[in-house]
């Protein structure tokens, strides 16, 4: 249930006396006894464990042959987490910052690790909870999501920190652009999706905050002993200031709910339909109550969700398609673009509304 390290992947070698000798300042004479693995799956930065006999520590760099600087800027997730440390108590405590190249051949930054119990496309095995347990669990995870959107930014001292005005209108051309510069001869048509979003963009909700922009259950760490706790929030990487609304909509558009369409249920990533998952509509209400923010336009929040998720799928088919890479779990990703695509339909059409 805890999530496992492995064998570093070839190509992502740290160079570990390099890193003992950069650390001893900070760790003192514990780096003398430091191993180091690798945290599997995702697909952009990558996370270390770095581990004596009784201590833990996690350290994040971009990937290997990165140049796209601003996609993996170590200094701007530090500088989240370092702000948030006294004002939100679910964030990694972060320890150091480096930007000496010499060390990894990258920026790097080193925080500390949160153990606990990680839930991914279904509940471990042995996690036997009552649907009371699970919609208590999953509500309270939306909480947690809640306590991050109604974060003082002057408190925090964020309240200079990203580009809030016009967010909305940016991130809707952001990701059309992107979905253009993806687009392969064999996947689906989002055309209407981009005009949809467009002419129906809501105005701002009028708040600017703290906003995640990966919030989904397996960037979330639950306590071990009571797992209806969420105890860590992880994956900071594209955090930033602006409206919680469209957070709200990038999370739930992973959420599968279990009166979805079949085909949209076997492609979740996470259990959110098991017997007593909340639904949307009850996320939502709690939402409100949570931040006294009003979701109105739902539609509109959701459709982006999707849509932002179908662009990201359809980006990494795209390395597949043209050879980039040969990982075959990659050829998939022109499935989930086509799934999605559809899902937006449905809401395009008054079929889905919440």
């Amino acid at each position: 249930m805890i999530d496992q390290t492995e064998a570093i992947r070839e190509g992502e070698e740290l160079d570990l006396d390099a890193i003992k000798q950069h650390l001893e300042p900070i760790l003192g004479s514990k780096v003398g006894a430091l191993v180091v693995s690798q945290f599997p799956g995702g697909h952009s930065n990558l996370t270390y464990l770095l581990s004596t006999d009784n201590e833990h520590w996690v350290l994040r760099r971009p990937p290997f042959g990165s140049k796209v600087k601003s996609a993996h800027d170590m200094s701007r997730e530090y500088r989240i987490l370092s702000a948030l440390k006294d004002v939100y108590s679910y964030g990694p405590v972060p320890i150091h910052f480096c930007d000496d190249h010499s060390v990894i051949g990258s920026d790097f930054y080193l925080m500390n690790y949160i153990r606990g119990l990680v839930i991914r496309r279904e509940y471990p095995s042995g996690l036997n909870l009552t649907p009371h347990h699970v919609r208590a669990q999953l509500l309270n995870f939306f909480d947690v999501l809640g306590d991050l959107h109604s974060v003082n930014l002057k408190q925090a001292g964020l309240d200079n920190f990203g580009k809030p005005k016009g967010y909305v209108r940016r991130q809707v051309e952001g990701w059309s652009r992107r979905w253009v510069a993806a687009v392969t001869p064999d996947t689906v048509n989002c055309d209407n999706i981009i005009r949809w979003l467009n002419e129906n963009m809501p105005e701002e909700s009028g708040k600017a905050s703290v906003i995640h922009n990966d919030y989904k259950l397996d960037n979330v760490i639950f306590d071990i002993d009571d797992p209806m706790q969420v105890i860590g929030v992880l994956d900071w990487e594209m955090s930033t200031v602006g409206d919680p609304l469209m957070d709200l909509g990038c999370t739930l558009g992973y959420w599968v709910q279990i009166d979805d369409p079949d085909w949209f249920r076997e492609a979740r990533t996470m259990p959110s339909d098991i017997d007593g998952a909340p639904k949307r509509a009850e996320i939502i209400k709690r939402f409100q109550d949570r931040t006294g923010l009003s979701v109105e336009n739902f539609p509109f929040y959701f459709c982006f969700g999707l849509f932002r998720l179908c662009v990201i799928g359809q980006q990494i088919y795209y390395r597949f398609y043209h050879g980039y890479t040969k990982d075959q779990r990659f050829k998939g990703f022109l499935k989930k673009a086509h799934v999605l695509q559809a899902m937006c339909e449905l809401i395009i059409a008054g079929e889905i509304t919440d």
